[in-house]
This record gives structure tokens, sequence and C-alpha cells, in this order.
């Protein structure tokens, strides 16, 4: 993972890129989640979800490519812009999660294979699931625990 680092969000002045990595991810991994759904998430992350999570970006070559937010040992959101799915960003921003942030817990999109794939490889086991996600819509969530966590 040559030049990528983890650190701090530098807060609101970021949001704007935070949100187009986000985006770029959605557009790449959620194929399941219709557009109004989409549209109606990303009009919140700004305002909402970003600022109630711990943030942690991760950044290659000086440009943030992916983030993490971490609320309460859980780990809220995990995103990784498109072009750099495949390189290490996502299994380093986890790394920090679980390490600096003692992440024990993530929620993943039953329909996100890949993802679900992601944490089982690096030792999240289904712990329970739930028939729509945390706003009622109608995407079932597996609920992940961390092998030997609490």
């Amino acid at each position: 993972m040559p030049d990528l680092s983890i650190r701090p969000s530098q807060g609101p002045a970021e949001y704007p890129q935070l949100v187009a990595i986000w985006r770029s991810a959605v557009d790449a991994t959620h194929d399941f989640l219709a557009e109004a759904d989409r549209a109606e998430i990303e009009s919140r992350l700004a305002s909402d979800y970003l600022p109630a999570v711990t943030l942690s970006v991760a950044e290659r070559g000086g440009a943030a490519v992916g983030f993490s937010g971490v609320l309460d040992g859980r780990l809220e959101m995990l995103f990784v812009h498109a072009a750099q799915r495949g390189g290490g960003v996502g299994t380093a921003l986890l790394a920090d999660a679980v390490d600096r942030l003692g992440v024990t817990e993530v929620d993943v999109n039953e329909q996100n294979a890949s993802a679900a794939g992601f944490y089982a490889h690096r030792g999240f086991e289904v712990a329970g699931r739930s028939e729509t996600d945390e706003a009622g819509r109608p995407y079932p969530l597996l609920h992940l625990r961390l092998r030997g966590g609490a």
C-alpha cells in the first residue's frame, strides 16, 4: 500500500469530498438501492450522518480515497472510491477502526455480497439479521460481530 495513510477527518470542510467518495462507492456496489433511497441518503450525509461518527480518512498521494465512521465500537460506514477498490484501502480503514477505535460490530446490506465477503474474510461473522435497514427501508441487514469480539 504505497503512500496510503489514515488520518482523522478535517471536519465539515471536507464533507463534499467524502460525499463524492460515498457516491462513487455506492454506484459501484449498491445496485440494489432504489434511486430515491440513494438520493435521500446522500442528501443527509453531510448534515446528519458524517457529523454523528468519528471519521477517519484514507489518503493516497495526498488525495482522499476512502473513509470510515465509528460510533460506540460499531463501524457505521466504510466507503472506498470505486477507482481504489481492491487496493487495500478498505482493509487499512477496517484495521484502523478495529485497532485504534475498538470496533467489534458492523452491519452490512445482505444484497452487497462483496461487502459481506470482505468482512467475513477479515474475521467478522453473522450474529443476526434484520429484514429492513435502520430507516425501515426494504434492504435486509446482516449484523456482524468480530470473532472473539465483545
